[in-house]
């Protein structure tokens, strides 16, 4: 099988299809980063050319509020539609530069969160009517607070929408643990940490004949990084949801579910790889890349000290400039390049590296 040749820019409708289908036959993931401002968007595309793959650029809500101005009015969630659009716009335009296909999503939408959505789909009508593309490639709704039969119900509602601009709906099945963008799942009962193939066939049978859909069946995952031990990660769970799916429904394939691997950072290589070979085709990457953009700069303010308490004076001379130490372009670049190393590692365990033509 030659490699999968894909467009700069952003990949949606058939061609993302296509491109999960490769990935699951291939096995390989993309990394899902989330990004917060234009300095980590150009960070993870720039990781994409270097690893001669596609790469998943996600905006969660309160990266979305961030994007726009921690200081904007987020009443009935204005700023966080504002960044949203604001930063998929920013994306694409640099991801063509870079000659780079991507995938933009949204992550983690809790039922509160729904107005910042339907702000965004809204958006994305607008831009399908004009260019016959959608603005994003797929939304993630996260209703497993909700009951299954709840879950389930909103998400065919959005599914219906989004279908009709060639859109795909990630949905959550269980929960993940931890802490990420002001959602607490730490006290969480541990059974919900392990979502049962049963509700994963009832999703499935419920939502695919609406539209295309993946799923982020909890195995045990978690938001953050934590001491060896503390996670216990089981990825047989997917391996079953998929035979489930296949034996029952006659699937045409024995992998007929595009999974997704939420709170990737800190696992093991193996666990990876035997997640992949399950068909995961999405691999969510946040705190790992949070600390890979933070290590450098600190790194960065640790050695020039003496030269960042004034704008005149340093060891040199009471009379010397700071300009070319305290010019925040001199330290968040080596951030952006923390951030591509830990991608192109993160590439590289995912087997995706130079798996494309582009």
């Amino acid at each position: 099988m030659g490699k999968l040749k894909l467009k700069p820019g952003v990949v949606t409708g058939n061609q993302l299809l296509e491109l999960f289908e490769y990935c699951k036959e291939t096995k390989c993931a993309l990394p899902a980063v989330n990004v917060i401002g234009s300095s980590s968007v150009n960070a993870a595309i720039r990781s994409a050319r270097e690893a001669n793959a596609p790469i998943i650029i996600q905006f969660s809500n309160g990266g979305s509020v961030f994007n726009a101005g921690k200081y904007l009015d987020n009443t009935a969630e204005k700023a966080a539609i504002a960044g949203g659009i604001a930063g998929a716009h920013h994306a694409r335009m640099i991801a063509e530069a870079h000659g780079v296909p991507i995938i933009l999503h949204t992550d983690h939408c809790a039922k509160k969160l729904l107005p910042w959505v339907d702000g965004l789909i809204e958006a994305g009508e607008a831009w399908y009517k004009q260019t016959g593309a959608p603005l994003y490639s797929s939304h993630m709704l996260d209703l497993s607070e909700e009951s299954l039969e709840e879950n389930i119900e909103i998400s065919k509602r959005y599914l219906q929408r989004l279908a009709k601009i060639d859109m795909v709906l990630e949905i959550e099945l269980g929960v993940t643990g931890g802490e990420e963008d002001g959602v607490d799942n730490t006290e969480v009962d541990n059974a919900k940490l392990y979502t049962q193939p049963e509700d994963v066939l009832a999703a499935y049978d419920a939502l695919t004949p609406v539209g295309n859909i993946t799923v982020a069946a909890s195995f045990g995952n978690t938001h953050g990084v934590y001491k060896p031990g503390n996670v216990k990660l089981r990825p047989d769970i997917l391996k079953h949801s998929q035979a489930k799916v296949h034996a029952d429904r006659k699937t045409a394939t024995a992998k007929p579910l595009n999974l997704v691997f939420h709170g990737g950072s800190g696992s093991a290589p193996e666990e990876i790889t035997e997640a992949v070979s399950y068909g995961v085709i999405k691999f969510n990457i946040d705190t790992d890349t949070q600390w890979a953009f933070t290590d450098p700069i600190k790194q960065y303010m640790d050695k020039h000290d003496a030269y960042l308490h004034s704008q005149i004076g340093n060891p040199d001379g009471d009379d010397k400039p700071n300009k070319k130490y305290i010019d925040p372009r001199a330290w968040m670049v080596l951030g952006e390049k923390g951030v591509i190393e830990r991608l192109k590692r993160a590439f590289t365990e995912l087997n995706a590296t130079n798996q494309f033509d582009f």
